[in-house]
């Protein structure tokens, strides 16, 4: 009976796993109200860039008629992409607006409108910042700002974003280092740079990619963002009202030791201090923020507190304080904020609803808890999320183990940590989703992977730290998305094969779709790329002279993705002097024309997580890329 049993379950398992794939339902889904997300943008002295949003909700035969002041510019509504170029070398303001024709008549449903600003700039739109003056810590050492991580939303229901901005001092650390950290900083800004609000999360709340993870999304329905994070005693919202103890400093002061003389030293080592500006104890809340005017509107204890530090890994509050979040569809239809502890030893998923009024924890996943001992250290730096299983609500893919969406564990692959993972459809003849992700163990290498179980498709062991790895759809010659790492020997294929083995300058950071055909562009610093699979080499398309990269080594934008415009993305960049971001707009025409990727929930959340530990690229939850055929989001490709 029992082996009768045994395998009718792993009969359902497979079955559901050959049938996996997004399966949601559209007409319950809580989703934002898009507007047209019209952009005006200067392409050179005597031409305007016009771009717009197409939506699902769009006939497929509509068109655009565009106008500058009222005055139409279109001889006939355009029909190709969402996309025109206009004949404007005034360096006057000039007011656009895009209205849609449905069956030769102009609707007033979903016009949009943007004001392309005197002087403005050619290829991007500068926000003026509100940097933050300069700060001393308790050592007597100054501080710097400089624009980090961005999220967007809309805070104030009108259908288009706002920037959500965190603002990084110069002496953040990473959860292994001591020293003393200034104050993380989250602001609120329009496209215009007007500032909402700041909130200063205080002196309890150190700063490091790590730390703060902020999730922006609208949680209870009600058309406007909200924001979620941790905080602390002394944390002060967009109000100035206090969070807790305005006086609790639980900062360590720290210890001097001598470390230990190393090896062919001559000279005695200087004195340190141990754990200084380190926190290991003191309260911490979750905080739901209002985004239109950045106050509390509640704060609860945070789940996971961080109780004894060594359960974590150690005593020095280095791995009981990773943190990771995300927003999932987890009933498949109302997003939840999931907020994340831990992730080399024990780890805690613990989910939460905001229904305008209060937080309800939904359901806590602890590696602590018996029957999922062997989910404890899977974890990465960074997660995914995505209705991987077909059941129409989302799992998180936390990394080598996934959680199902009603926070029992799915699988566990005991692969362990790394740094990059990516989720999408790989295969545009499977519909299944796949991971692609790399391993720190020394041992697991890269591995290709079926979501929905964890199964190793393929798999290049190594004997060394594999820290980066990428995927996205470069090459037409190709089926389907290519992938490749630090130690892949080329790019592979689908099929594990190596396509491109004398590779050269192929980045392994960040990607976008910018120049306006189906294969994606390479993004690292403030450079776009662009693949040559006839001579296996990358080569520059565009350098945004003037901005430039957050996170060190990693070279992260502050943020990338479908954000206004049509279908292509846009790249966010701090300028070098720390003062304004650059929202970068491709202006090379594209005749092709798809539903905004806005509008996948896989891709929304891709861009809800970015912030999230060590930043990954956008992806969505179907294949996008060279092999698409037929009718395809709203487009019909020719035969």
């Amino acid at each position: 009976m029992k082996k009768h049993l045994l395998c009718l379950i792993t009969t359902i398992l497979i079955a559901a796993s050959l049938n996996a794939q997004p399966n949601y339902n559209y007409e319950k889904l809580q989703r934002e109200n898009l507007g047209r997300g019209v952009v005006a943008i200067r392409k050179d002295a005597s031409t305007v860039t016009v771009s717009w949003r197409y939506l699902s909700s769009d006939p497929m035969d509509t068109g655009f008629n565009v106008y500058r002041n009222s005055k139409k510019i279109t001889p006939e509504p355009v029909n190709a992409g969402t996309f025109y170029d206009d004949s404007y070398a005034s360096p006057d303001a000039a007011t656009y607006e895009v209205r849609p024709v449905v069956k030769g008549k102009e609707t007033n449903r979903k016009n949009g409108r943007y004001t392309l600003p005197a002087n403005a700039p050619t290829g991007y739109i500068q926000i003026p910042m509100q940097k933050p003056a300069n700060g001393v810590t308790p050592a007597g050492d100054t501080y710097t700002y400089s624009p980090n991580d961005a999220s967007i939303g809309d805070v104030d229901g009108d259908g288009e974003y706002e920037i959500i901005l965190k603002w990084d001092p110069s002496n953040s650390h990473d959860n292994a280092h001591d020293g003393y950290t200034g104050e993380v900083l989250i602001d609120c800004y329009r496209l215009n740079g007007e500032q909402l609000w700041r909130i200063n999360l205080g002196k309890n709340i150190r700063a490091g990619a790590h730390y703060t993870q902020f999730m922006v999304y609208d949680l209870d329905n009600d058309g406007k963002a909200e924001i979620v994070m941790r905080t602390a005693d002394g944390s002060i919202d967009g109000k100035g009202n206090v969070i807790g103890d305005t006086t609790a400093d639980y900062r360590e002061p720290g210890e001097i030791y001598t470390p230990r003389k190393k090896k062919g030293d001559t000279r005695p080592p200087a004195p340190r201090l141990r754990n200084q500006g380190r926190i290991f104890k003191g309260k911490e809340y979750l905080t739901v923020f209002s985004g239109m005017t950045g106050e509390a509107l509640q704060s609860i204890e945070y789940i996971p507190q961080r109780g004894e530090l060594k359960g974590w890994g150690d005593n020095r509050a280095n791995r009981s304080d990773r943190f990771l979040a995300c927003i999932a569809y987890l009933d498949g239809i109302h997003p939840s904020v999931v907020m994340c502890r831990g992730y080399y030893a024990r780890t805690v998923l613990a989910a939460f609803n905001w229904d305008g009024k209060n937080l309800k924890n939904h359901w806590t996943f602890d590696t602590d808890q018996p029957g999922n001992e062997h989910f404890a250290g899977q974890g990465n730096h960074n997660l995914r999320v995505a209705d991987i299983d077909g059941d129409g609500c989302d799992e998180i893919v936390y990394g080598s183990m996934t959680v199902d969406h009603n926070g029992k564990g799915l699988y566990s692959t005991g692969m362990g940590h790394g740094d990059a993972l990516h989720l999408t459809q790989f295969d545009p003849d499977n519909p299944q989703l796949q991971l692609w992700a790399c391993h720190e163990n020394k041992k697991d290498g890269s591995t290709f992977r079926d979501a929905a179980t964890g199964k190793v498709i393929f798999q290049l062991p190594h004997s060394t730290d594999v820290g980066r790895c990428m995927a996205a759809d470069i090459d037409p010659t190709q089926h389907g998305v290519e992938m490749w790492s630090a130690r892949s020997e080329g790019i592979r294929n689908i099929k594990g094969e190596v396509v491109a083995p004398k590779v050269k300058k192929l980045p392994i950071n960040m990607a976008v779709w910018w120049d306006g055909d189906l294969l994606r562009e390479m993004l690292d610093r403030n450079v776009i790329s662009k693949y040559n699979w006839r001579v296996e080499t990358c080569t520059p398309l565009v350098t945004f002279e003037g901005a430039t990269s957050n996170n060190g080594t990693k070279s992260n934008p502050c943020l990338q993705g479908d954000i206004i415009g049509d279908w292509r993305e846009e790249v966010l960049l701090r300028t070098t002097d720390n003062t304004a971001l650059r929202l970068y707009i491709s202006t090379i025409p594209t005749e092709y024309r798809f539903h905004t990727f806005l509008e996948d929930p896989v891709y929304r959340i891709s861009i809800a997580t970015q912030n999230v530990g060590y930043n990954q690229p956008t992806q969505p939850g179907f294949y996008f890329g060279a092999d698409l055929k037929g009718t395809f989001r709203g487009y019909r490709f020719k035969e």
